[in-house]
């Protein structure tokens, strides 16, 4: 291999490895002619790390703030009958911030933090009377419905139970359903 067709093997054989490599040969003395050269300093030498890497960071990097909020669907004739309790497009909304669930329906809202959420599934569809209105209080297990919708929503289960869904303070919600207008995507980031 007298003449490599690859400079990276011309290379290899100056590594500090081979005796005949100029950082195996350095001295740490100073030059005594003018053509020797001067000492290497002690971190220049092979194997030397600083205290501290100039190019790594010293904290963990910030990660980007989650901010998503998703719009209740509002289909006729359900949202005509979500009016007379204050629901519109404006006040019906799950907003979604850092570590903040917030569920605002109308009149009525449900906050907690994102790391309560034990699960969320898409369900659906459901009977026209069991949404219509205001919110909807389950009589098996306690769990609050927001709905505007008929075709589909999510179900929001909770480690702890919540309360913020109905007047009473006493009263806590294992579940919260909502029909919003993307349910998978809302899925997937609350499932993360």
């Amino acid at each position: 291999m007298s003449n490599p067709q690859q400079p990276e093997l011309a290379r290899n054989r100056r590594s500090a490895v081979v005796e005949e490599s100029a950082k195996a040969n350095a001295s740490t003395r100073f030059p005594r002619s003018r053509g020797e050269t001067g000492p290497i300093p002690e971190d220049n030498l092979p194997g030397h790390h600083p205290e501290t890497e100039a190019d790594k960071p010293q904290r963990p990097p910030k990660l980007p703030t989650v901010d998503h909020r998703f719009a209740f669907r509002f289909d006729p004739p359900l949202d005509r009958m979500a009016r007379p309790f204050g629901v519109t497009e404006r006040s019906a909304y799950v907003h979604v911030v850092g570590d903040t669930l917030t569920i605002r329906f109308g009149p009525w809202s449900v906050e907690t933090k994102t790391s309560n959420v034990e699960s969320a599934t898409v369900t659906g569809p459901y009977q026209w009377w069991k949404v219509a209105g205001g919110p909807h209080l389950s009589f098996a297990d306690r769990g609050i419905t927001f709905a505007t919708s008929t075709r589909n929503g999510v179900c929001i289960r909770f480690r702890e139970p919540v309360t913020g869904g109905l007047p009473v303070q006493w009263l806590r919600h294992p579940a919260a359903t909502v029909t919003v207008e993307d349910p998978e995507d809302l899925v997937t980031l609350l499932n993360r």
